[in-house]
């Protein structure tokens, strides 16, 4: 049967890391076509909080995630859209002496890194750029140049410079099965076959069945953080507000509305495509808010939702080659902190693809660290 398209590469997933890849890609000169079962940015990648983090990295992802912020500080270079990005700073608020010692360690051992990034700042700088927190607050965590963007427009941003760049998009085609035959991969989806040199895997929450395929299954659990806004309210935040023992993204948006999230899940039905709010886990966030920022006490909930994302055991993505077939790469499991990497690692991507290799640290991030560790799969 004659293929539906070809191109050098089939990127599976067209969230923002595979648009990442496309568009990287195009400004390397190889084909891409991007294969996506709904529509480009539904789940995670259109739906998160937009946050723009070097902060608290884990260790390994910090090289990435700074990389990865030197492109966001020039972003409209990239995609010709500024993707709503604001540079107000993030800030992980101490509580008490407990979360206080922990952010303190944080910045010590990041110090000893080599990394100076993230500064710990006390009470009286802490509540000049955070008047409205409560009080009993003693200090946190800041770094200065991170931010938020607006993920869909974002996500769309990099899918049309990819496409005006040449690169091609397939919406509401669900892959089924990959196989390679001879020196060329194809994918059978429910629209017909599409072949290619090479495979790149981001299918985020269903990037295991891909996987499995290909002989390297993984650990992968299917998440859904939720969020929550509220109707428009005098202006009173700039920096992105996170909690350290208690979950909490908080951030007030260009349109005065209050963005609140921080991880709390939703249950999953991963092959529905669904999610159900969890309205206990809900309140809880609520409290958190209600604790740290007396001005919400006001505040009216308009809505909350979640996007279905891959999370992995140790909490860090899975970037890099297959470990069991040629010219295939895999791109997934950001585990609820993906969305400021994916300027970056589109281009690890494109990198490994066009050259076999990339200057920045992937190691730690193998799809063969599962069978090292010796986790269950």
């Amino acid at each position: 049967m004659k293929p539906v398209a070809t191109a050098e590469v089939i990127v599976i997933g067209g969230g923002l890391h595979g648009c990442s890849a496309a568009l990287h890609l195009a400004r390397a000169g190889v084909s891409a076509l991007v294969l996506e079962k709904n529509y480009v940015g539904r789940h995670a990648s259109g739906v998160n909080a937009g946050g723009v983090r070097t902060l608290s990295r884990h260790e390994a992802e910090v090289p990435l995630a700074l990389a990865a912020m030197d492109l966001w500080h020039r972003i409209a270079e990239l995609v010709d859209d500024d993707c709503g990005f604001e540079i107000h700073g993030q800030i992980r608020v101490a509580e008490n002496e407990d979360d206080a010692q922990s952010l303190q360690q944080r910045e010590a051992r990041m110090r000893a890194l080599g990394y100076t990034h993230e500064r710990w700042i006390g009470r009286d700088e802490l509540f000049a750029r955070v008047p409205a927190l409560a009080r009993h607050c003693l200090g946190g965590l800041i770094a200065e140049g991170d931010g938020a963007a607006l993920p869909y427009q974002t996500t769309a941003a990099f899918r049309r410079k990819a496409e005006s760049l040449g690169q091609r998009f397939f919406e509401g085609v669900r892959a089924q099965r990959v196989q390679r035959t001879g020196a060329s991969w194809t994918v059978d989806s429910d629209r017909g076959s599409f072949t290619g040199r090479v495979l790149v895997n981001c299918a985020g929450a269903w990037a295991d069945r891909i996987c499995a395929q290909l002989g390297e299954p993984v650990p992968l659990e299917p998440i859904a953080p939720m969020m929550m806004v509220t109707l428009r309210m005098p202006r009173f935040l700039e920096p992105v507000v996170l909690g350290t023992a208690r979950p909490l993204s908080f951030k007030q948006t260009h349109e005065d509305t209050v963005l609140i999230g921080g991880g709390r899940r939703a249950r999953v039905e991963r092959d529905a495509e669904t999610t159900e709010l969890d309205f206990r886990e809900l309140a809880a966030s609520a409290q958190t808010v209600w604790d740290l920022f007396p001005i919400m006490r006001s505040a009216t909930i308009h809505r909350g939702w979640a996007g279905i994302e891959a999370r992995m055991p140790d909490d860090i993505p899975v970037i890099g080659p297959s470990s069991t077939a040629a010219d295939a790469f895999h791109a997934f499991g950001f585990s609820a902190h993906g969305f400021e990497l994916g300027p970056i690692v589109g281009r690890i991507t494109a990198e490994l693809i066009t050259t076999g290799k990339t200057v920045l640290p992937i190691a730690p991030f193998s799809i063969t660290r599962w069978k090292a560790a010796g986790v269950s799969m």
